[in-house]
């Protein structure tokens, strides 16, 4: 593998690990966008609230400064104003109002001798204009109210805030006590306008700086709530795995802590029970293999008594009393029934230490199952349905224990013929034994693979160990094959076995599986 490719796998490895850090679900992510969104929600209002208080503030106080110094100069030049004054007059009032310190734009209007209005105007000719007020303030300023205790004055000031050619502007207007001449200004709000969006910007770049800091609050915070979660996470992984002395450092005094502490005292208790189970299975397993090690002393010279008493039976020599022939006859089947239970708890107790080894050769299936089945002189009962040449790597005898095994339930059970099939696949070897029985009742078929398990539990006695099954199929496993049973649409009973087509490959993984195993264990 070349350092290029080794290199972009680990990219690709960092860029799932970011993704899975933040993918939707995360507890992480959650946090980080909660809290952005308090800190957004929050520094949002704070910026509105203070960019409103702000912006009356500093609006009202341009208005009132501008304003006072308008109604002051109404009252002091244009108040001065004869009734009817000329234009000329109007136009240098309007100029001397308007150099004042706030410098606004000024129109007077007012009527001449000859009943004619005349305008003046302290700008150019295409300066402030009575078209430029609203007419909403123009009929405001001209209505003449009512004087009492109340209401001093006929004519009061009113303004309006205007946007006039995307430029923000402050009208204002008003009549000289008495009536007479009538007066506006136009004062530009832009630099106010100004002011305000650097205050805005300003308040944006502190939301946004608020918000950036508050995700990075979340994310300390997230890690520090987290990381004692994810330690969790992992101990109970391993612990999963069997690892049962995985335990936790335990700091603080938060309920995290406490977490901690409640799952390493339910390892150790899990561990010690674990352990207490082991040793009982251990103990249960070395009494049945001694127990049938033991046994199998004497029932080698019971068998070899039985077999004697088998031999005169079967000779006819008078020697036995016909009144005992049947207890003989009993003896000698219960001894051979006995010495397969022994043979089979034997096996059972091989796969449970785990000392079950193959031993892998090339045979040819169908010339397997031939001797299988002409050994116990089958042939006659049993339909084979098998080509030569189909070849696979396995254990000749442990096939031998499962064929065995698998046929001689078919015919106990079932009814005859029993088929035997054998079909290639690419990777395995396809092997079905069918009966022509009444097939396995569906309560019956989760369980016909359990150790001593009986179908009927009034009938707790059978020819059987209750073991066969069982055996066959953690031989069909230990080649890394399975075992299935089902029944046929067409009536009895099918067994499937699968088998790969080599097995040796299976051994050499595993020990090489438990090599690199012990290695990672040892660092």
């Amino acid at each position: 593998m070349t350092q290029a490719h080794v290199g972009f796998r680990g990219w690709v490895a960092a860029r799932k690990g970011v993704w899975s850090r933040l993918r939707f679900t995360s507890l992480r992510l959650r946090l980080v966008v909660v809290f952005g969104l308090v800190a957004l929600t929050a520094a949002v209002s704070a910026s509105g609230i203070a960019y409103w208080l702000n912006r009356e503030a500093v609006l009202t106080r341009t208005q009132d400064a501008v304003l006072r110094d308008f109604e002051q100069e109404m009252q002091n030049r244009a108040g001065a104003l004869p009734e009817r004054p000329s234009q000329d007059e109007l136009q240098h009032t309007a100029g001397q109002m308007a150099n004042s310190s706030q410098r606004f734009s000024v129109l007077l209007v007012a009527e001449e001798a000859s009943g004619q209005t005349v305008y003046g105007n302290s700008g150019a000719l295409d300066g402030f204009s009575l078209r430029d007020v609203p007419a909403s303030l123009r009929e405001a300023v001209n209505e003449e109210q009512a004087v009492d205790s109340d209401n001093k004055s006929a004519f009061h000031l009113y303004w309006q805030r205007v946007n006039l050619h995307g430029t923000p502007y402050l009208v204002g207007g008003t009549k000289v006590m008495g009536g007479g001449t009538t007066g506006y200004m136009l004062k530009s709000l832009e630099p106010e306008a100004k002011d305000l969006n650097s205050l805005a910007w300003s308040l944006g770049i502190a939301t946004g700086l608020a918000l950036i800091g508050s995700a990075l609050l979340a994310q300390a915070a997230a890690t520090t709530v987290l990381k004692p979660v994810q330690r969790l996470g992992v101990a109970a992984r391993r612990l999963g795995e069997g690892r049962l002395d995985t335990r936790l450092r335990v700091s603080g005094t938060d309920e995290l802590a406490d977490l901690s502490r409640t799952f390493n005292k339910t390892a150790e208790a899990l561990e010690k029970r674990v352990d207490d189970m082991a040793a009982r299975d251990d103990a249960s397993r070395r009494f049945v293999a001694d127990m049938s090690h033991e046994l199998r002393t004497p029932l080698t010279a019971i068998t070899a008594v039985t077999e004697v008493l088998e031999d005169e039976l079967e000779m006819g020599s008078g020697s036995i009393d016909p009144m005992i022939e049947p207890a003989v006859r009993l003896v000698v089947s219960e001894t051979r029934r006995l010495n397969d239970l022994v043979e089979n708890l034997m096996e059972v107790t091989r796969f449970d230490a785990g000392t079950a080894r193959l031993v892998a050769d090339d045979v040819d299936i169908a010339d397997q199952i031939t001797a299988c089945i002409d050994a116990r002189a089958w042939l006659d009962a049993v339909d084979l349905d098998a080509e030569r040449g189909i070849h696979a790597r396995i254990d000749p005898r442990r096939l031998d224990v499962i064929m065995a095994n698998l046929i001689g339930n078919a015919l106990k059970h079932g009814g005859s013929p029993v088929r035997v099939s054998v079909r290639e696949a690419p990777e395995e070897v396809v092997i079905e034994v069918r009966d022509h029985g009444p097939g396995i009742p569906e309560e019956v078929l989760p369980h016909v693979f359990d150790r001593f398990y009986k179908a009927s539990a009034s009938r707790p006695r059978s020819e059987g160990s209750g073991l066969g099954l069982s055996i066959a199929l953690e031989n069909a496993h230990i080649h890394g094959g399975e075992l299935t049973a089902a029944n046929s649409p067409e009536g009895g009973a099918v067994f499937t076995l699968r088998l790969p087509r080599d097995a040796s490959a299976l051994i050499e993984e595993a020990d090489d599986g438990n090599g690199e195993g012990a290695k990672k264990e040892d660092a």
